[in-house]
């Protein structure tokens, strides 16, 4: 006998139904299962997702103010802030590194015209900011050199027994012989101040050589060539005074291959001395800077009526 057609067909059909009703119950707990583990995922854990990656938070900060400072800085200060030949190192000299973050914002903010650095308040707040953190990252984060000594045993120093103050002048302050060095310790490292001090002779700038006059009458005089062409002279004794010659009236011109500064401040300072007047030198200097930058930022009082 031949099976009956229309009870086979149905059997057929049932269990087609039956295995695509399990198909597509399976298929449906992929997804259910898929969709949970996704939320379930952390954002910064989706490796496939580059967009997680990218907007990372310290990465992002770090990336910005890296294209800022590269932008912006490293014409003056160089790629790693170590200074070039336009501008000051600021990325490992120490008293650069002391600086707050509130003090140096304000720097960044306003500039020191004195000193050709720029203000780029323009940038505004969040701009500076993240250069600002790049900037302490090429410090070395938190690790920051103190500067030994203490500045007011330096201050004494330098009015005092180190008798800094008979040539140089610190804020109107001392004598008009020497340079300036209310801001001598912002362009300088530890390093080299203390080498200034201990050892003048090294590398000496040609302007700071002494100079031994002898005039056709006889008398000498010794000091610092202030100005000088090919017929005259102009000297700076070291009593202060300024004398002019006629390079024919002179007997004896010489240039000696060493300074006026006494050379001997190793010996007659200690080295905790020594470290009390690089202090006081350094943080001379820093408050010099903010007190130019905060003096840009303030506006003129207006006078009352």
């Amino acid at each position: 006998m031949f099976p009956n057609r229309s009870h086979t067909g149905s059997s057929q059909r049932a269990a087609f139904i039956l295995h695509s009703s399990r198909r597509f119950f399976c298929a449906a707990m992929v997804a259910v299962l898929f969709a949970a583990c996704t939320l379930l995922t952390p954002a910064g854990a989706q490796k496939g997702n580059p967009a997680a990656r990218k907007n990372q938070p310290g990465r992002s900060a770090a990336a910005n103010g890296r294209k800022m400072f590269e932008s912006v800085c490293a014409t003056c200060h160089g790629l790693d802030g170590r200074g070039s030949e336009r501008g000051p190192n600021v990325a490992t000299r120490t008293e650069v590194q002391q600086l707050s973050d509130e003090d140096t914002l304000r720097i960044l903010q306003a500039g020191v015209p004195a000193t050709g650095m720029p203000a780029f308040g323009a940038l505004g707040v969040p701009k500076l900011q993240a250069v600002m953190a790049y900037l302490r990252i090429l410090q070395g984060g938190s690790k920051v050199a103190s500067i030994p000594g203490d500045p007011q045993r330096g201050k004494s120093l330098f009015f005092g027994k180190a008798g800094c103050a008979n040539c140089h002048t610190i804020n109107g302050s001392g004598g008009f012989f020497g340079a300036d060095l209310s801001s001598y310790g912002s362009n300088v490292s530890i390093e080299e101040i203390r080498s200034a001090i201990t050892d003048p002779d090294k590398d000496l700038d040609l302007r700071s050589r002494t100079v031994l006059v002898t005039t056709r009458e006889g008398r000498q005089f010794t000091g610092i060539a202030r100005n000088e062409d090919n017929f005259s002279l102009q000297l700076q004794s070291l009593d202060g005074a300024f004398h002019l010659f006629a390079k024919s009236d002179l007997q004896h011109l010489e240039y000696q291959p060493k300074s006026l500064m006494p050379s001997d401040y190793g010996s007659v300072l200690s080295a905790s001395e020594l470290d009390d007047l690089v202090s006081y030198l350094i943080r001379t200097a820093q408050a010099t800077k903010l007190t130019q930058a905060r003096g840009k930022n303030s506006k003129p009082e207006e006078e009352d009526d």
